[in-house]
């Protein structure tokens, strides 16, 4: 009979160090946001604030949330209710910045990302294409992992037509792109715009290659009782209540800022 690793999982403590490191990124996150609001909403300095440091701490920062996500879905009771939250959360950021239009309403952004990563996850779970019902081994995961990381890599451009690796680029056709139907899986529309852009391509691949980097801590033990033993309790408490922050902090920088420069 095959025993349900994710209540085996969810049984365990937390892993203090993943929490730590997720936390290290919120607070990453704010001062991210912080540096792109004085620098573009109120256009009041911070002219370092541009590519490719911007980019790449961009990057640094939203990488890390999909790669932990894709492992902690493996110690999730229930994936379909947790991507059920990310949506729904996505949908109300949506709906909030496209009232308040301080700036470009947020439309398919990384709260969007974890909850359709986690919706492709469970559904592919439901199907026993993750492989989490059976024994598996480190070097089938590690394999898998790597060449999801790669898919994510050739992919990363789609969003701008291209897919392929250095010098190996092709140029995809428009029609996809102008159907105004795809902005959510990565083929954005002339006249797409968002504030925060995180599609199902590329982003769910690298998701998907954290869930199976996840699979292999039980065959770890020692590593796993690192993970659980070690963090530092105040990046935990940020990284445990990492949603929240990011639904709150924009408003209370928004209003910091507001006061700050234009009174």
């Amino acid at each position: 009979m095959t025993q349900d690793t994710s209540s085996q999982h969810a049984s365990r403590p937390r892993l203090r160090a993943l929490d730590a490191l997720r936390g290290f990124s919120v607070l990453s996150m704010v001062l991210f946001h912080a540096s792109y609001d004085v620098a573009y909403v109120y256009q009041a300095g911070f002219a370092w604030f541009r590519p490719p440091l911007q980019d790449i701490w961009r990057a640094s920062i939203s990488w890390t949330f999909l790669l932990i996500a894709g492992v902690m879905c493996n110690y999730s009771r229930d994936n379909f209710r947790r991507s059920g939250r990310y949506l729904l959360v996505a949908a109300l950021i949506f709906v909030v910045t496209s009232v308040a239009k301080v700036d470009v309403p947020i439309s398919f952004g990384i709260i969007f990302c974890m909850g359709a990563s986690t919706l492709l996850y469970a559904l592919l779970d439901r199907l026993g294409l993750t492989g989490a019902r059976e024994g598996g081994s480190d070097s089938v995961d590690l394999c898998v992992a790597t060449l999801l990381f790669v898919a994510f890599l050739a992919t990363f451009k789609l969003p701008q037509g291209l897919v392929g690796l250095g010098p190996w680029q092709v140029m995809l056709p428009r029609a996809p792109y102008e159907s105004g139907l795809l902005d959510w899986a990565g083929f954005p529309s002339p006249t797409f715009a968002s504030g925060d852009y995180y599609p199902v391509i590329p982003f769910s691949l690298l998701y998907l290659a954290g869930a199976r980097l996840g699979r292999m801590l039980p065959r770890h033990e020692r590593i796993l009782s690192w993970l659980e033993s070690h963090g530092c309790p105040p990046l935990e408490w940020v990284g445990r209540h990492a949603l929240w922050i990011y639904v709150l902090h924009q408003p209370i920088l928004v209003g910091v800022f507001t006061l700050l420069f234009q009174h």
